[in-house]
């Protein structure tokens, strides 16, 4: 690589791995720890290119896009944050970041993503309106790989006119998806119609849904639940829409491919919706996601008037560890019960466990089929990660990605199963004790000794 690149960030451990990689990859680096530092540098144009995370001691990186964009048009900013919710990579598209990494972030991917503004040394995200309403916060958070990807495919097409259809279990969250891409799109002053199958019962149900939208949004419920000619009147609405083109969306419980064998979606209208496809991960598909989940929404109804609550790490372990079978939905009225039955500020276990006893029966956590293989639950895993990117490749760095994913648990287990004594762990797994204490170390494992009966 070849430029020059400011980096900005208050952790020091980060400004130093990134300024010893970059340096190796040939670059000249600028590091600081301040955000005014970075104005001022950007200001005497210096760097190609700026990396810099968002929360930082002296103010918010994605508010500073703007005047970067004004002192120093072109110059491409790359956003790392550890605030990984929906709203900071929408929030970063919308300032016209050139490129937006959750932390912790993967150091071979963000190089290349460095390597491609250096190379292109232009901005490409549309600018777009933000002077409407916004809600503060959306419901859709998640620190795990699938969330992450899930929130960069939503900020990249919320702009666009591809038709989308969102799959996922029920109480996964799809109509929120679909509230989100309009609520952040140029359509969001516009309605947002969601149509349902009494909706296009009669002849003329297509016309009264197109007069209803006045080309905002419409979004089909739950398509498969559509009887076949209420679907073929669907594919002739979308082909001859009038004057006022909506934008159509469709969320699906079936996964469409399953869909189209059964019946029960006609390929002409699954052609026609498939511009976009998300899957929606299930919370068992994401377990260290779920008390994120709880501690948010014990924090909102404390904003509505209930007393401040917290769960005990016991607790919190109860609930991770339950399957949700009823996803998000589930999991939002169990803890509100939990919330209002506490009797103090800390839940204790037996609290959560009053609860869920009268909770669907649990299910194994990672949703393995009985007698299904590990290769087999990790192929299905990627393959709905690829297909979570529609007709679009993920972010580059993919090999060390997946196996960081499956190397940091299997590190985890084996150290607690061997009570923190990395001689025991290293012989577990066969491999050099020097070995294991180096990964310990690149991947941030935190380890405790203890007495463990083997």
């Amino acid at each position: 690589m070849d430029g020059t690149v400011l980096v900005a960030d208050d952790d020091r451990t980060i400004r130093t791995v990134l300024t010893q990689a970059l340096t190796r990859a040939g670059c000249k680096v600028h590091a600081t720890s301040s955000l005014t530092t970075l104005m001022r540098w950007v200001g005497e144009g210096k760097g190609d290119v700026v990396i810099s995370d968002v929360m930082m001691p002296d103010g918010n990186g994605l508010e500073m896009l703007p005047k970067i964009a004004a002192d120093r048009p072109g110059l491409p900013v790359i956003v790392i944050s550890a605030q990984n919710t929906i709203m900071t990579a929408i929030k970063a598209a919308e300032a016209e970041a050139y490129d937006y990494l959750p932390k912790p972030f993967d150091l071979p991917d963000l190089m290349k993503r460095t390597a491609r503004a250096l190379e292109s040394r232009v901005r490409t995200a549309p600018r777009i309106n933000t002077e409407a309403e916004r809600p503060d916060e959306l419901p859709l958070i998640g620190r795990t790989p699938a969330m992450q990807a899930l929130y960069r495919v939503v900020a990249r097409i919320m702009n666009t006119d591809l038709p989308v259809m969102i799959c996922g279990e029920s109480g996964t969250g799809k109509s929120l998806i679909a509230k989100a891409i309009h609520d952040f799109s140029d359509r969001r002053t516009l309605p947002f119609v969601t149509v349902r199958p009494s909706d296009l019962r009669d002849m003329d149900g297509p016309a009264k849904v197109m007069a209803r939208a006045k080309g905002g949004t419409i979004v089909l419920d739950e398509i498969t639940d559509l009887p076949p000619e209420a679907q073929g009147r669907v594919v002739r609405m979308m082909d001859a829409p009038g004057d006022h083109v909506p934008r159509f969306m469709a969320t699906s419980q079936a996964q469409p491919g399953g869909a189209l064998e059964a019946g029960t979606l006609r390929e002409d209208l699954y052609y026609r919706l498939s511009g976009a496809v998300i899957d929606v991960p299930a919370l068992r598909e994401r377990v260290e996601d779920i008390p994120l989940l709880a501690e948010h929404f014990l924090a909102r109804d404390e904003r509505d008037g209930q007393p401040p609550r917290h769960l005990s790490p016991e607790a919190a372990e109860l609930i991770r560890a339950y399957s949700w079978p009823g996803n998000v939905r589930q999991l939002e009225n169990a803890v509100r019960r939990i919330g209002l039955t506490a009797m103090a500020e800390e839940i204790n276990r037996s609290e959560v466990e009053a609860v869920l006893g009268n909770q669907p029966r649990a299910e194994p956590v990672m949703g393995q089929q009985r007698g299904e293989s590990l290769s087999a639950s990790v192929a299905g895993h990627l393959q709905r990660y690829f297909d979570l990117h529609g007709t679009a490749l993920p972010p580059p760095g993919l090999y060390a990605r997946i196996l960081r994913e499956i190397e940091m648990p299997l590190l985890e287990i084996a150290l607690d199963a061997t009570g923190g004594n990395q001689a025991k762990c290293a012989d577990l797994l066969g491999i050099n004790r020097n070995t294991l204490r180096k990964k310990i170390t690149d991947l941030d494992i935190n380890v405790t000794r203890r007495r463990k009966l083997m």
